[in-house]
Protein backbone atom coordinates (compact mmCIF):
# COMPACT_ATOMS: atom_id res chain seq x y z
CA UNK A 1 0.00 0.00 0.00
CA UNK A 2 2.83 2.24 0.83
CA UNK A 3 4.57 1.61 -2.48
CA UNK A 4 1.18 3.06 -4.57
CA UNK A 5 1.04 5.98 -1.89
CA UNK A 6 4.60 6.50 -2.62
CA UNK A 7 3.92 6.52 -6.77
CA UNK A 8 1.06 8.75 -6.50
CA UNK A 9 2.49 11.13 -4.72
CA UNK A 10 5.72 11.02 -7.42
CA UNK A 11 3.22 11.62 -10.01
CA UNK A 12 1.41 13.71 -8.31
CA UNK A 13 4.80 15.95 -7.74
CA UNK A 14 5.81 15.63 -11.70
CA UNK A 15 2.65 16.89 -12.59
CA UNK A 16 3.03 19.87 -10.07
CA UNK A 17 6.08 20.90 -11.16
CA UNK A 18 5.76 20.63 -15.18
CA UNK A 19 2.83 23.13 -14.57
CA UNK A 20 4.50 25.34 -11.81
CA UNK A 21 8.05 25.99 -14.44
CA UNK A 22 6.07 27.24 -17.53
CA UNK A 23 3.63 29.31 -15.29
CA UNK A 24 6.64 31.27 -13.16
CA UNK A 25 8.70 31.37 -16.21
CA UNK A 26 5.92 33.26 -18.18
CA UNK A 27 4.52 35.26 -15.25
CA UNK A 28 8.04 36.49 -14.56
CA UNK A 29 8.93 37.51 -17.95
CA UNK A 30 5.61 39.56 -18.29
CA UNK A 31 6.46 41.19 -14.84
CA UNK A 32 10.48 42.02 -15.99
CA UNK A 33 10.24 42.18 -19.58
CA UNK A 34 7.19 42.83 -21.56
CA UNK A 35 5.88 45.45 -18.61
CA UNK A 36 9.16 47.18 -18.17
CA UNK A 37 9.53 49.82 -21.26
CA UNK A 38 13.13 49.91 -21.61
CA UNK A 39 13.74 46.15 -21.20
CA UNK A 40 10.91 45.89 -23.66
CA UNK A 41 12.53 48.00 -26.11
CA UNK A 42 16.39 46.86 -25.07
CA UNK A 43 15.16 43.18 -26.30
CA UNK A 44 13.56 44.72 -29.67
CA UNK A 45 16.61 46.80 -30.27
CA UNK A 46 19.05 44.78 -31.81
CA UNK A 47 15.78 44.16 -34.92
CA UNK A 48 17.04 47.58 -36.72
CA UNK A 49 19.88 45.47 -38.11
CA UNK A 50 17.32 41.90 -38.53
CA UNK A 51 17.82 41.12 -42.40
CA UNK A 52 14.15 40.33 -42.25
CA UNK A 53 12.92 43.68 -40.11
CA UNK A 54 15.00 46.16 -42.49
CA UNK A 55 13.20 44.62 -45.27
CA UNK A 56 9.69 44.70 -43.72
CA UNK A 57 10.12 48.24 -42.86
CA UNK A 58 11.33 48.88 -46.41
CA UNK A 59 8.78 47.65 -48.14
CA UNK A 60 6.10 49.07 -46.27
CA UNK A 61 7.48 52.65 -46.45
CA UNK A 62 8.18 52.33 -49.85
CA UNK A 63 4.62 51.33 -50.94
CA UNK A 64 3.16 54.00 -48.82
CA UNK A 65 5.46 56.33 -50.60
CA UNK A 66 4.52 55.12 -54.34
CA UNK A 67 0.43 55.65 -53.50
CA UNK A 68 1.01 59.08 -53.66
CA UNK A 69 3.78 59.45 -56.76
CA UNK A 70 2.73 58.75 -60.15
CA UNK A 71 5.44 59.44 -62.78
CA UNK A 72 3.82 57.03 -65.37
CA UNK A 73 5.99 55.05 -67.27
CA UNK A 74 8.61 55.81 -64.64
CA UNK A 75 6.80 54.46 -61.54
CA UNK A 76 8.61 51.07 -61.30
CA UNK A 77 12.05 52.88 -62.07
CA UNK A 78 11.60 55.31 -59.37
CA UNK A 79 10.20 53.00 -56.96
CA UNK A 80 13.24 50.74 -57.36
CA UNK A 81 15.32 54.22 -56.88
CA UNK A 82 13.20 54.85 -53.84
CA UNK A 83 12.94 51.43 -52.34
CA UNK A 84 16.94 51.02 -52.39
CA UNK A 85 17.30 54.75 -50.59
CA UNK A 86 15.10 53.46 -47.64
CA UNK A 87 17.04 50.04 -47.48
CA UNK A 88 20.06 52.37 -47.31
CA UNK A 89 18.70 54.25 -44.71
CA UNK A 90 17.87 50.90 -42.24
CA UNK A 91 22.05 50.87 -41.93
CA UNK A 92 22.13 54.11 -40.14
CA UNK A 93 22.28 54.90 -36.92
CA UNK A 94 19.72 57.51 -37.03
CA UNK A 95 17.41 54.48 -38.13
CA UNK A 96 18.24 52.52 -35.38
CA UNK A 97 17.23 55.47 -32.96
CA UNK A 98 13.99 55.62 -34.96
CA UNK A 99 13.46 52.08 -34.51
CA UNK A 100 13.88 52.63 -30.89
CA UNK A 101 11.64 55.55 -30.25
CA UNK A 102 8.61 53.88 -33.16
CA UNK A 103 9.41 50.64 -30.29
CA UNK A 104 8.84 52.82 -27.33
CA UNK A 105 5.31 54.19 -28.34
CA UNK A 106 4.51 50.47 -29.23
CA UNK A 107 4.79 49.45 -26.15
CA UNK A 108 2.36 51.30 -24.91
CA UNK A 109 0.21 49.23 -27.41
CA UNK A 110 1.44 45.95 -25.42
CA UNK A 111 0.42 46.79 -22.14
CA UNK A 112 -2.80 48.51 -23.62
CA UNK A 113 -3.78 45.00 -24.64
CA UNK A 114 -2.91 43.26 -21.66
CA UNK A 115 -4.53 45.90 -19.52
CA UNK A 116 -8.01 45.09 -21.79
CA UNK A 117 -7.69 48.41 -22.87
CA UNK A 118 -7.62 47.76 -26.74
CA UNK A 119 -9.21 45.41 -28.89
CA UNK A 120 -7.16 46.21 -31.80
CA UNK A 121 -4.37 44.27 -32.81
CA UNK A 122 -0.65 44.85 -31.16
CA UNK A 123 1.36 46.51 -33.72
CA UNK A 124 4.79 48.87 -34.29
CA UNK A 125 3.55 52.39 -35.54
CA UNK A 126 6.56 53.22 -37.91
CA UNK A 127 5.90 56.75 -38.51
CA UNK A 128 8.56 57.72 -36.07
CA UNK A 129 10.70 56.02 -38.55
CA UNK A 130 9.25 57.34 -42.05
CA UNK A 131 9.52 60.27 -40.64
CA UNK A 132 13.54 59.92 -40.17
CA UNK A 133 13.79 58.53 -43.54
CA UNK A 134 11.99 61.13 -45.02
CA UNK A 135 14.18 63.61 -43.53
CA UNK A 136 17.32 61.96 -44.47
CA UNK A 137 16.31 61.32 -47.80
CA UNK A 138 15.19 65.10 -48.34
CA UNK A 139 18.50 66.41 -46.99
CA UNK A 140 19.88 64.00 -49.16
CA UNK A 141 17.87 65.24 -52.35
CA UNK A 142 16.52 62.33 -53.17
CA UNK A 143 13.59 62.90 -55.61
CA UNK A 144 10.09 62.67 -54.22
CA UNK A 145 10.93 62.13 -51.17
CA UNK A 146 9.49 64.89 -50.20
CA UNK A 147 6.29 63.29 -51.03
CA UNK A 148 6.73 60.24 -48.74
CA UNK A 149 3.28 60.54 -46.24
CA UNK A 150 4.28 60.45 -42.32
CA UNK A 151 1.70 58.36 -41.64
CA UNK A 152 0.96 55.41 -39.71
CA UNK A 153 2.02 52.31 -40.99
CA UNK A 154 2.12 49.34 -39.20
CA UNK A 155 3.94 46.30 -38.62
CA UNK A 156 1.58 43.98 -36.83
CA UNK A 157 2.55 41.69 -34.13
CA UNK A 158 -0.75 39.93 -32.65
CA UNK A 159 -4.09 40.36 -34.28
CA UNK A 160 -7.32 41.96 -33.05
CA UNK A 161 -8.51 38.59 -31.76
CA UNK A 162 -5.63 36.72 -30.83
CA UNK A 163 -5.15 40.00 -28.53
CA UNK A 164 -8.48 39.51 -27.22
CA UNK A 165 -7.98 35.62 -26.51
CA UNK A 166 -4.77 36.48 -25.07
CA UNK A 167 -5.50 39.47 -22.75
CA UNK A 168 -7.21 37.43 -19.69
CA UNK A 169 -3.78 34.99 -19.41
CA UNK A 170 -1.40 37.79 -19.62
CA UNK A 171 -4.00 39.66 -17.05
CA UNK A 172 -3.41 36.86 -14.53
CA UNK A 173 0.23 36.27 -15.64
CA UNK A 174 1.03 39.96 -14.57
CA UNK A 175 -1.10 40.02 -11.41
CA UNK A 176 0.70 36.31 -10.33
CA UNK A 177 4.29 38.55 -10.80
CA UNK A 178 7.43 36.33 -9.37
CA UNK A 179 5.05 34.55 -6.95
CA UNK A 180 4.73 31.64 -8.63
CA UNK A 181 8.43 31.20 -9.33
CA UNK A 182 8.75 31.26 -5.84
CA UNK A 183 6.29 28.90 -5.26
CA UNK A 184 7.84 26.36 -7.63
CA UNK A 185 10.92 26.54 -5.45
CA UNK A 186 9.77 26.12 -2.11
CA UNK A 187 7.33 23.62 -3.53
CA UNK A 188 10.25 21.37 -4.71
CA UNK A 189 12.50 22.33 -1.30
CA UNK A 190 9.54 21.08 0.46
CA UNK A 191 9.29 18.09 -1.50
CA UNK A 192 12.82 17.09 -0.35
CA UNK A 193 12.18 18.04 3.44
CA UNK A 194 9.49 16.11 3.50
CA UNK A 195 11.03 12.94 1.74
CA UNK A 196 13.89 12.73 4.33
CA UNK A 197 11.46 13.33 7.08
CA UNK A 198 9.27 10.43 6.23
CA UNK A 199 11.97 8.57 4.84
CA UNK A 200 11.82 5.81 7.23
CA UNK A 201 14.44 4.68 9.95
CA UNK A 202 17.79 5.53 10.32
CA UNK A 203 19.75 8.05 8.48
CA UNK A 204 19.95 6.08 5.27
CA UNK A 205 16.19 5.87 4.47
CA UNK A 206 16.03 9.22 5.11
CA UNK A 207 18.56 9.56 2.73
CA UNK A 208 17.59 7.74 -0.03
CA UNK A 209 14.08 9.21 0.27
CA UNK A 210 15.41 12.87 -0.06
CA UNK A 211 17.72 11.67 -2.93
CA UNK A 212 14.88 10.07 -4.94
CA UNK A 213 12.75 13.33 -4.12
CA UNK A 214 15.70 15.51 -5.20
CA UNK A 215 15.46 13.24 -8.78
CA UNK A 216 11.80 14.03 -9.12
CA UNK A 217 12.44 17.57 -8.25
CA UNK A 218 14.41 17.41 -11.41
CA UNK A 219 12.86 15.48 -13.96
CA UNK A 220 9.88 17.99 -13.08
CA UNK A 221 11.69 20.79 -14.13
CA UNK A 222 12.73 18.99 -16.92
CA UNK A 223 9.23 18.50 -18.34
CA UNK A 224 8.33 21.60 -17.17
CA UNK A 225 10.96 23.45 -19.66
CA UNK A 226 10.23 21.00 -22.21
CA UNK A 227 6.19 22.13 -21.87
CA UNK A 228 7.12 25.59 -22.14
CA UNK A 229 9.56 24.89 -25.08
CA UNK A 230 6.50 23.92 -26.66
CA UNK A 231 3.75 25.88 -25.68
CA UNK A 232 6.13 28.81 -27.12
CA UNK A 233 6.40 27.10 -30.65
CA UNK A 234 2.64 26.69 -30.51
CA UNK A 235 1.95 29.98 -29.56
CA UNK A 236 4.17 31.39 -32.28
CA UNK A 237 2.48 29.22 -35.22
CA UNK A 238 -0.63 30.38 -34.26
CA UNK A 239 0.21 34.37 -34.11
CA UNK A 240 2.34 34.17 -37.03
CA UNK A 241 -0.59 32.63 -38.85
CA UNK A 242 -2.83 35.62 -38.65
CA UNK A 243 -0.52 38.33 -40.07
CA UNK A 244 -0.35 39.36 -43.73
CA UNK A 245 2.13 37.73 -45.54
CA UNK A 246 4.14 40.35 -46.05
CA UNK A 247 4.80 41.39 -42.49
CA UNK A 248 5.64 37.90 -41.36
CA UNK A 249 9.05 37.77 -41.94
CA UNK A 250 9.37 40.77 -39.64
CA UNK A 251 6.98 40.18 -37.24
CA UNK A 252 8.58 36.68 -36.65
CA UNK A 253 11.85 38.61 -36.00
CA UNK A 254 9.70 40.28 -33.21
CA UNK A 255 8.32 37.64 -31.60
CA UNK A 256 11.39 36.01 -31.70
CA UNK A 257 13.31 38.76 -29.87
CA UNK A 258 10.60 39.13 -27.10
CA UNK A 259 10.77 35.63 -26.22
CA UNK A 260 14.44 35.39 -26.45
CA UNK A 261 14.33 35.36 -23.26
CA UNK A 262 12.14 32.77 -22.06
CA UNK A 263 13.87 30.35 -24.95
CA UNK A 264 16.98 30.86 -23.09
CA UNK A 265 14.86 29.54 -19.49
CA UNK A 266 14.34 27.33 -21.24
CA UNK A 267 17.63 25.35 -22.06
CA UNK A 268 18.92 26.60 -18.48
CA UNK A 269 16.28 25.07 -16.26
CA UNK A 270 15.93 21.54 -18.83
CA UNK A 271 20.23 21.63 -18.26
CA UNK A 272 19.75 22.11 -14.68
CA UNK A 273 16.41 19.62 -14.04
CA UNK A 274 18.58 16.94 -15.77
CA UNK A 275 21.57 17.28 -14.48
CA UNK A 276 19.93 17.47 -10.56
CA UNK A 277 17.77 14.34 -11.33
CA UNK A 278 21.42 12.37 -12.83
CA UNK A 279 23.11 13.45 -10.00
CA UNK A 280 20.43 12.68 -7.38
CA UNK A 281 20.18 8.86 -8.88
CA UNK A 282 24.20 8.58 -8.99
CA UNK A 283 23.90 9.60 -5.29
CA UNK A 284 21.07 7.46 -4.26
CA UNK A 285 23.08 4.41 -5.82
CA UNK A 286 26.33 5.51 -3.87
CA UNK A 287 24.46 5.83 -0.96
CA UNK A 288 22.84 2.81 -1.27
CA UNK A 289 26.17 1.24 -1.07
CA UNK A 290 27.52 3.31 1.53
CA UNK A 291 25.57 3.83 3.91
CA UNK A 292 24.70 1.41 6.99
CA UNK A 293 21.52 -0.45 6.37
CA UNK A 294 19.34 -0.50 9.89
CA UNK A 295 18.91 -3.71 12.01
CA UNK A 296 16.89 -5.91 10.68
CA UNK A 297 16.90 -4.95 6.96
Amino acid sequence: MRNYISAALSVALLVLLAVLVPLSALSAWVDLEIDDTDRYVAAVAPLASDDAVRSTVTDLITDEAMKQIDVGPLQATIRDFLHQAVLSFTTTDAFQAAWNAANRTAHEAVTAALDGQSGESVTIDLAPVTEKVKQNLVDNGVPFADQIPVQHTDIRIISADRADQLRQSFRRLRAAGVWPAVGTLVCALLAVVLAWVRGGPGRRGSALAALTATALVGTGFALGALLLRGALALARNRVLAEVPGSETAGAAAVYDALTASLRTTVWIVLGTGLAVAVCAVVARVWARRVLPAPSGE
